[in-house]
């Protein structure tokens, strides 16, 4: 794929890293993806929040991306986690996913020293990477996480660097949303990460989503896609709600473990997090089957 013409439009689960006890299950992964590329999938986030990245070592995310490049068709995305707390460890990584086949590179916000991540220091930062990453960038906002968030200004000066291509928002504010994509090029392209900020962003003329949930409904998410993109508001609205509980009741309650569980129920490997994330216990694990079920996907 030739990365200059690289679109992120459409659906992209953000690909949970599998182990089998504390050690990365390659063989799980691959299956997991050769599972998932049944449906019409844009593409894959590998080493995303969803993919537990500040919990693996370098050499450990520079094997996903290799064991992923194997499975996934080159005619679908493979985007790769980069992000570091330095700028050289970002660089470092987006070279080395480059390397491996990564089609574009992910970059999430140095956040340890949050109250320095001034709008200039963010700038320089992600320029940077920009220039030195051999692949297409995009930003990763995800403050309830880092503590740093990408104001519209600032994505609007990132997004005239010729290799900052978009940004995944998981901020969860669709007027930010709104407000990035009316401050920037249209070739600048703008992600959600929730269901339920999914079809407001649709209609706003967001790209797609990457969103956890299409992990455990991928065809559902897609079809969401699809719908809108024909106009179809009603019906894509329709899936939204019948799918948000597995955001709000499964991926706010439990976190990555309650993913993996559903994965689990669902016929895919889930398996352990790795240490300190928590699982979900039994009566836990009860209420996530009654949620998959009442979306319809057992």
């Amino acid at each position: 794929m030739d990365n200059r013409s690289s679109s992120f439009e459409g659906v992209f689960p953000p690909v949970l890293t599998p182990f089998r006890g504390d050690e990365v299950a390659f063989d799980k992964l691959a299956a997991n993806l050769r599972r998932l590329d049944q449906y019409p999938l844009a593409g894959y986030v590998l080493l995303g929040s969803t993919g537990e990245f500040p919990l693996l070592a370098e050499t450990e995310k520079e094997r996903v991306i290799a064991a992923a490049r194997t499975e996934i068709p080159r005619a679908k995305l493979l985007v790769a986690g980069t992000g570091g707390e330095s700028t050289a460890a970002a660089i470092r990584l987006s070279r080395r996913a480059a390397d491996l086949g990564a089609d574009a590179v992910i970059v999430i916000t140095p956040g340890y020293y949050k109250g320095m991540m001034k709008p200039p220091v963010l700038i320089r930062h992600y320029r940077a990477v920009a220039d030195a990453s051999p692949v297409p960038v995009l930003l990763y906002n995800f403050p309830a996480n880092t503590g740093v968030n990408l104001e519209p200004d600032t994505v609007a000066r990132l997004a005239e660097h010729p290799n900052i291509r978009g940004i995944k928002d998981s901020s969860g504010n669709v007027p930010q949303a709104a407000e990035i994509m009316r401050l920037t090029p249209k070739t600048f392209q703008v992600l959600v990460g929730s269901p339920i900020a999914f079809v407001p962003a649709l209609v706003l003329g967001a790209a797609g989503g990457v969103l956890a949930v299409a992990n455990v409904a991928p065809r559902e998410c897609c079809e969401i896609w699809r719908l809108a993109r024909a106009g179809h508001w009603d019906e894509a609205r329709e899936i939204v709600y019948r799918i948000s509980p597995l955001a709000t009741g499964i991926s706010a309650r439990y976190g990555i473990g309650g993913l993996k569980a559903a994965l689990d129920l669902l016929g895919y490997y889930g398996g352990p997090t790795r240490g300190p994330l928590p699982v979900p216990d039994g009566d836990g694990i009860e209420e996530i089957k009654e949620i998959l079920a009442t979306a319809g996907l057992m």
